[in-house]
């Protein structure tokens, strides 16, 4: 039988909806069972998903206001990019090729000073966020500076989001004093847009090596204070482990675990190098943790040990991390990539298989980032974040498993619609909500007033 929110109707008219997508080749809902249902059916009514079944099921108990038909497309939910910083789109391409430590210090650091204020977060977000849907990505974990430009970006979008205002224990772009990072972030959570239930607030603490224990202490009362995610860099780099091991006695996660921080509303970004004893931590206190492997690859930090972590339970999703170090925001490329260098680093082709990947870049991205019982997945009662996947191309054809394909075959540009809350936000591959010109005018409007004048722009 199809979930549906509606009671058995015997004889009586059929229940009106909103939309409903119909006779779609393949619908894969992602949910735990990760089920395939050949010529699918989604009813939406308002925001939410009502109704999920075959065509045949649905249209027997509802009837849509509109009737979308989807022959030739595979639709599943809205994928979750876990860990990215979306603003610094504006830097993709600055000073690639180069170890972790001398491009922020040489390149990024320096670049920040220069650009960052919140016009440049504002459109360097919409950037990311208009690249992200039409890659499929409808739900994205953020952290920088200026991140109530960051949300508007993400209303004005219509992106759900997660936005992680910036913490470092030295001057940053919108927030020259140290000193005040504790009132700069109560002022953040004051101003945040109230209103849509598609952006949260989060606060993201740079890194155990650039936030000394006060800071990362308060910075967890007040996400408990407010019930956030506090979101942090954590052993990303060999150097920056044994720096700490060095300085303090300590590894980044016996840091954070001495602190109190570690918890299921804690998301560690990248975990690279992690002994067992920490994958253990991770695992017992149901902090999230994001893989970002291509990141991790471009700037040679190393390979998180993946299948370690799932073997210890640990909650996981994929990230993109920052378009400056990767540099495109495209979870499907993403998933292949990790899969792939998992099975060669283990000599294995079994670890790290298909429905586990793309498990992590839906329902459990959704969980550690707060959104589990919204998206991640299609079923009665979320919220319809939807993508559908044109099928009708020569490098997804034949097509013997949806899942293998998802994570194997399928690219960001693949994606042709995607519906974020119910709401049609990319349609035949072409942005519905915003100038996607325009964005991008302004941001090389941007870039090239700092490149003319090396001189800070904001």
């Amino acid at each position: 039988m199809p979930e549906s929110s509606a009671p058995d109707r015997g004889f009586r008219s059929l229940l009106e909806v909103e939309q409903i997508l119909t006779h779609i080749t393949w619908l894969v809902t992602c949910d735990w069972e990760m089920r395939c249902i050949p010529s699918g059916a989604v009813a939406i009514d308002g925001q939410d998903i009502v109704g999920v079944g075959t065509t045949n099921q649905i249209l027997s108990i509802f009837r849509g206001r509109e009737t979308i038909a989807l022959p030739g497309f595979m639709v599943l939910p809205g994928l979750v990019n876990t860990h990215t910083h979306a603003a610094m789109s504006c830097f993709r391409g600055l000073g690639d090729d180069l170890p972790l430590g001398r491009w922020l210090h040489e390149v990024i650091f320096p670049a920040e000073a220069a650009i960052v204020c919140e016009e440049m977060v504002y459109w360097g977000t919409l950037l990311s966020a208009v690249e992200m849907l039409k890659n499929g990505i409808t739900t994205f974990c953020d952290g920088y500076f200026f991140e109530e430009a960051a949300a508007r970006a993400a209303l004005d979008a219509g992106s759900r989001a997660v936005l992680g205002q910036g913490i470092l224990d030295f001057p940053t772009p919108d927030q020259p004093d140290p000193a005040r990072n504790r009132e700069r972030a109560i002022q953040f959570l004051k101003q945040f847009p109230s209103g849509s239930g598609r952006i949260r607030p989060s606060l993201f603490c740079h890194a155990p090596y650039t936030c000394g224990p006060r800071t990362l202490q308060w910075a967890k009362a007040l996400c408990r204070e407010h019930g956030i995610l506090l979101q942090i860099h954590v052993s990303e780099t060999a150097r920056e482990v044994e720096d700490l091991v060095r300085t303090s006695g300590e590894t980044p996660v016996f840091i954070l675990e001495r602190l109190g921080l570690m918890d299921p509303w804690t998301l560690c970004a990248h975990c690279v190098w992690v002994t067992h004893e920490e994958i253990e931590i991770l695992a017992s206190r149901g902090a999230g943790v994001s893989h970002n492997v291509e990141s991790n690859m471009k700037l040679a930090s190393g390979v998180a040990p993946v299948p370690r972590m799932l073997e210890a339970g640990i909650r996981l999703g994929i990230g993109t991390d920052g378009c400056a170090c990767n540099n495109d925001l495209d979870l499907f490329s993403e998933m292949d990539k990790a899969a792939k260098l998992h099975k060669l680093i283990q000599l294995d082709p079994v670890v790290c298989p298909a429905p586990q990947m793309l498990r992590m870049a839906t329902c459990g991205g959704a969980s550690i980032t707060g959104w589990e019982h919204q998206t991640g997945s299609i079923e009665v009662g979320k919220k319809a974040d939807l993508i559908a996947v044109d099928l009708d191309r020569p490098h997804l054809t034949p097509l013997y498993d949806p899942i293998s394909h998802i994570v194997y075959a399928v690219k960001g540009s693949d994606v042709r619609h995607v519906w974020v809350d119910g709401r049609k936000v990319v349609w035949n591959g072409e942005m519905q909500t915003i100038d996607e010109e325009r964005i991008m005018a302004e941001v090389q409007r941007l870039v090239r007033g700092r490149k003319r004048s090396g001189q800070r722009q904001c």
